[in-house]
């Protein structure tokens, strides 16, 4: 079975879906069931069992299959990430944090001294880091060797919709990597979704997507069709590009035999 492996954890789905930006609790869980996903990635502000109309993690908990991943958003620093991350393993019970550090909120690009620093502690105390990072191949693998389950490099800034504009540094992380590398942000279409498995890439987290579609199930939808059908492309092996045409069905070697 082809199935994406993160610490002692296996999913079949290499699709994860955000949970922000959606217009009710509804839309989202809708789109969680039509995704197929197996994982879910919540901020910790949204863990608030007294406040039903803000709590994502009582509704989440009741689909079957589900495991969360709490993110560290709205951290600044390595020891608010940190802070949060352990708030939310007591809260939810999961091993997994996706940490995110973005202290500049007009660009919310992430920190990757501040992210580093708290993945290696995080990860020394047992916790399967996730970590949101620029597309840079040096701190990629710096955060594999302190035991990072994944690193998660942006396709573009968050909610940008400007998809693979880091494809080139992309390639260099996924050829590098002994980790999944699994794309983080900027993803607009289904077809960003399924370029990026194709290009190798282990899953997508895709968000902003597909909330703010008219459609935010049928979206979550196209975007698991999309990751399937990269993912298997990549597998069967994609035709190299050739600078010059290259015929499909030779036909001139029959002529010279012709009467």
């Amino acid at each position: 079975m082809d199935s994406l492996q993160l610490g002692s954890y296996s999913f079949s789905s290499r699709l994860i879906l955000g949970t922000g930006k959606f217009s009710s609790t509804r839309s989202m869980l809708e789109a969680v069931r039509s995704s197929g996903t197996q994982l879910v990635t919540v901020a910790l502000r949204r863990f608030n069992r007294n406040q039903a109309e803000d709590d994502l993690f009582g509704p989440l908990s009741e689909i079957g299959g589900i495991t969360l991943m709490p993110n560290t958003s709205g951290a600044a620093t390595a020891k608010e990430a940190i802070l949060a991350a352990h708030i939310s393993r007591e809260l939810s019970g999961s091993p997994f944090v996706k940490v995110e550090i973005h202290p500049n909120p007009h660009h919310l690009m992430p920190d990757p001294i501040e992210t580093y620093e708290a993945c290696k502690i995080l990860a020394a105390e047992g916790f399967l880091v996730m970590p949101y990072i620029p597309a840079d191949p040096v701190l990629a693998k710096r955060l594999e060797d302190v035991g990072c389950a994944s690193v998660m490099p942006l396709g573009s800034a968050i909610g940008s919709g400007q998809g693979l504009s880091t494809a080139a540094m992309l390639s260099i992380i996924i050829r590098e990597s002994g980790i999944p590398v699994i794309v983080d942000a900027g993803l607009r279409s289904p077809s960003e979704a399924c370029a990026a498995m194709e290009m190798g890439c282990e899953a997508v987290l895709v968000n902003s997507a597909v909330a703010v579609a008219r459609d935010p199930a049928a979206m979550a939808g196209a975007f698991a069709r999309a990751v399937e059908a990269g993912r298997q492309a990549s597998r069967a092996g994609i035709m190299p590009k050739s600078g010059t045409a290259v015929a499909t069905s030779p036909l001139t070697s029959f002529l010279g035999t012709a009467p």
